[in-house]
């Protein structure tokens, strides 16, 4: 499956109210791409391998707009409600949803109307329940990526498969007639150093390579480690703060 992108749109270069904001988020986007680039060239990597998921949560949908304007086209939500509003309001964008939060079942119909990717799939019934949904709603597969925890303790939540779990439930995904399995999602730990973590993703992910081949994606990385996540190999690192600026009460 293609998870790439970089569309565009119209960009509010004049002096109206919207120019302040598009000025500061392309200088922000600048900084991002600037700190990627940096740390492909350190992982002897190309820029060109990682996809960066702006995260608009909590976001305006004037905001999806002016980054769809400078060049992006792949946005990620964590709340149901927020997102279906956002990817109504936006439909005419020719941009991608990225579901980055945790999925509960009963919200997995709605969910799988407008996502093009769901990051979040860490248990059996959510698989049954994203096939009923993609089945009911989709007229093509939905992509889904398994997301592992990386916690040395279970963490309320956060969500996330235990590492052994992955190979089960990644069968059970391919079997799954109306999902794709494109691959792995994480968070590193919470307070740790995200290096040693994305590390042992990185195993696990060419582990679920051998398996299922197509499975190529890794997404893994954000605003604070994103260099951590490209020198382990993420091919998705999904950027909310460092983008749009700090959220009330959130970490990251």
């Amino acid at each position: 499956m293609t998870m790439t992108g970089g569309g565009t749109g119209g960009m509010d270069g004049g002096t109206g109210p919207g120019a302040g904001r598009s000025a500061e988020l392309a200088a922000n986007l600048a900084a991002v791409r600037h700190r990627i680039a940096a740390a492909c060239a350190a992982a002897g990597r190309t820029p060109a391998e990682v996809v960066l998921i702006t995260v608009t949560k909590t976001f305006p949908a004037a905001d999806v707009r002016l980054l769809a304007g400078l060049g992006l086209s792949e946005f990620g939500e964590s709340r149901d409600a927020e997102a279906r509003a956002k990817a109504a309001e936006l439909a005419g964008l020719p941009i991608r949803w990225h579901f980055v939060g945790q999925v509960q079942t009963n919200k997995a119909g709605s969910v799988a109307r407008y996502a093009d990717v769901v990051h979040s799939v860490d248990r059996p019934e959510l698989v049954t329940a994203l096939d009923r949904g993609a089945a009911a709603h989709r007229d093509r597969p939905l992509d889904v990526l398994l997301q592992v925890s990386l916690d040395s303790a279970p963490a309320a939540g956060r969500g996330g498969a235990d590492p052994a779990a992955v190979p089960a439930l990644a069968d059970r995904v391919e079997a799954a007639k109306h999902l794709g399995l494109a691959g792995l999602m994480a968070v590193a730990p919470l307070g740790a150093d995200p290096g040693p973590a994305f590390a042992r993703l990185a195993e696990l992910a060419a582990a679920l390579r051998a398996d299922h081949p197509a499975a190529t994606v890794l997404s893994a990385g954000m605003s604070g480690d994103l260099e951590a996540a490209v020198r382990h190999g993420a091919t998705h690192v999904r950027v909310g703060t460092a983008l749009l600026g700090g959220r009330s009460g959130l970490v990251r």
